[in-house]
């Protein structure tokens, strides 16, 4: 099993963990990555876009001129398509885009984005991560003694003095341990865990 320094908030090591092979030592699939990626994308779109057809234009419920006689093409109203001001053909129209990949293929790509920060080397390992007050300038400084600019942190529950902290920190996101997702392991370079998160990642995930 791999295993892993533990720091204390003031980046002393106070110990090591040992991580499970399933999700910590597994084969990278970048293609699986890339599909859960996608997928989670896609869930974010708002799918809001519209745009009137020809039923919905105002105006045009008169025929424009008689059917025969003028030498000019028929037409049946003014808001048809062809005409300026008409409706759209096959516009946009409110959806959503979501869809699901098979369990098998998001747990197989999140164990392959979990191993390729142990792989990168960009696991760090906390024996916990708690403030006594909401300061976000003793989170920046827990940052720098860690040398991180972009990281995930993740702790077994959401703490809330952690959480409104960390929220206004470029580069730098709270979540809960069943909160993570491969999206955010990918977008952030370094991976902070407390003991406690990686015994709830593998509880969950494993």
């Amino acid at each position: 099993m791999p295993k892993l320094p533990v720091y204390n908030m003031q980046a002393e090591q106070v110990g090591e963990v040992e991580l499970n092979e399933k999700l910590f030592a597994a084969p990278v699939r970048t293609d699986l990555m890339h599909e859960v990626v996608l997928m989670y994308l896609a869930g974010q779109r708002r799918g809001t876009h519209k745009v009137k057809g020809r039923s919905e234009v105002s105006g045009g419920g008169r025929k424009p001129w008689r059917q025969k006689g003028t030498g000019r093409a028929r037409q049946g109203s003014i808001r048809a398509p062809q005409w300026k001001g008409g409706g759209v053909v096959f516009g946009p129209t409110p959806r959503s885009y979501k869809y699901k990949l098979t369990k098998k293929v998001r747990r197989a790509a999140l164990y392959s984005a979990l191993t390729s920060k142990i792989d990168e080397g960009k696991v760090i390992v906390l024996d916990q991560l708690n403030l006594s007050d909401i300061k976000t300038k003793h989170m920046v400084a827990l940052l720098k003694r860690f040398e991180l600019n972009k990281a995930l942190l993740v702790d077994a529950e959401k703490i809330e003095n952690v959480w409104l902290s960390a929220r206004n920190i470029p580069g730098i996101k709270y979540v809960p341990a069943n909160g993570v997702n491969v999206y955010d392991l990918l977008r952030h370079e370094h991976l902070v865990l407390t003991k406690d998160a990686v015994a709830k990642v593998e509880e969950v995930f494993a």
